[in-house]
């Protein structure tokens, strides 16, 4: 509103330069852009991520399967701070050998990292396998996803506006640039007959 405010001072004001003018309708270009495009612009990347996401999310249900391997023994090292499945929650972890079974029905043996609640011979660990049996990450789920997809839409949204206001910033600096130029320009001009009599000042 400041903007079109701006616009409509400068319409008939006897004082206004063309650059006046011309940064008005630029300020109301900028607000309108902001105010009409950089939702347009959030949305669409949020539905783009949204999509690519939620076949992500598909695809590794359709490939990842929960199982439950068998723990061995502790293996000596140094504790950690990470789960089987890749997150962290900052608890001590053990490496320990364990056996687990794929789902073609083929037999592993491998290290895992595994809490205090399953490191010891015979405890049974909840662990995530591909096809062929090699342990992975949880398969990303629907909330986190579309909690990313909307971080995205945020993202760009916010970079859209952040576009808008540097040109708009730009612009106006240039033409304050050239208005200053000018004044420089009729200084110099006026200057060395400043109030010396005669001269109509």
């Amino acid at each position: 509103m400041r903007a079109a405010g701006g616009v409509w001072r400068w319409r008939r004001n006897p004082l206004r330069r063309g650059t006046d003018l011309v940064e008005a309708w630029v300020a109301l270009a900028a607000v309108l852009l902001i105010v009409l495009s950089v939702p347009v612009v959030g949305w669409c990347c949020g539905a783009l991520t949204d999509r690519t996401l939620e076949r992500a999310v598909q695809n590794q249900h359709r490939q990842r399967h929960a199982t439950t391997a068998l723990v061995v023994r502790t293996l000596p090292g140094p504790a950690v701070s990470a789960n089987p499945d890749g997150s962290a929650d900052g608890s001590t972890r053990s490496r320990v050998l364990a056996n687990w079974t794929a789902t073609d029905g083929s037999r592993h043996t491998g290290v895992l990292i595994a809490g205090k609640l399953h490191n010891k011979p015979g405890d049974k660990l909840p662990i995530w396998t591909d096809d062929h049996g090699t342990v992975v990450n949880r398969p990303l789920d629907t909330t986190t996803a579309r909690a990313h997809a909307v971080l995205a839409g945020i993202a760009a949204a916010g970079a859209a506006a952040g576009l808008v206001v540097g040109a708009q910033q730009l612009i106006v600096w240039r033409l304050v640039h050239r208005r200053y130029a000018r004044l420089d320009r009729a200084w110099a001009e006026a200057g060395p007959d400043w109030g010396r009599t005669g001269t109509g000042s």
